[in-house]
């Protein structure tokens, strides 16, 4: 197995001591290398390689590279090497479907299983940062759960649009052609739903979680 690898950094010596460390590995061939986002998707689409390498902070817009990689030339999987410990950067680029992250810092042993992984349809990430990102993806994936949960229907938004017109529960039961009693049942589902205690905390909970701008003018 022969796995063929490009890096693209915008760091000399550092590139060059990638090129001639990984070089000695008998299962990996360099086919190529860059120092800007311009040349990593030259590289690609004109090497194809199995798996480039490439650093986030160098000229021009990686992750739009990145992108671009990823969607046209689909053999070539991207593992990203970068000194940038940012979750959310290191979320962003998983989203696009990179196949490795690793941080600057970490082993040559560590960046070679990275190359090898993402070669064999596998996701590497530097342990113990790995352990971060994961953790925040939940969480926002969590946040996101809750507030699909707490997510308003049409009627209850229709309640919300005339509490901010300071209406009556009497009003309103008159507006949506509805009794009064309905009304107070929607009043206390929403207080439950949002957790509050009155009609103004309902208003202010509501337009916090998103509801309809077009129902709440």
């Amino acid at each position: 197995m022969t796995i063929c690898v490009a890096f693209v950094d915008d760091h000399p010596i550092l590139l060059e001591g990638m090129i001639g460390l990984y070089s000695m590995k008998k299962d990996l061939s360099i086919v190529a290398h860059g120092n800007n986002a311009v040349d990593a998707v030259k590289i690609a689409e004109q090497h194809t390689p199995d798996v480039i390498v490439i650093d986030l902070s160098m000229p021009g817009d990686s992750l739009a590279a990145i992108d671009i990689i990823i969607k046209t030339v689909t053999k070539t999987k991207v593992v990203i090497f970068t000194a940038t410990s940012s979750i959310e950067m290191a979320v962003k680029a998983l989203n696009l479907g990179v196949s490795g992250y690793v941080l600057k810092g970490s082993t040559t042993m560590e960046l070679h299983e990275a190359i090898i992984a993402a070669y064999n349809g596998e996701t590497y990430m530097t342990p113990g940062f790995a352990t971060k990102v994961i953790m925040s993806m939940k969480t926002a994936e969590i946040r996101q759960k809750a507030l699909r949960a707490n997510r308003l229907n049409a009627r209850e938004e229709q309640i919300v649009q005339n509490l901010l017109r300071g209406r009556t529960n009497r009003e309103i039961a008159q507006c949506l052609d509805i009794s009064e009693k309905t009304v107070k049942h929607y009043m206390t589902v929403l207080m439950q739903k949002l957790d509050v205690r009155n009609r103004v905390e309902v208003v202010l909970a509501a337009q916090k979680i998103g509801s309809s701008p077009d129902l709440l003018n």
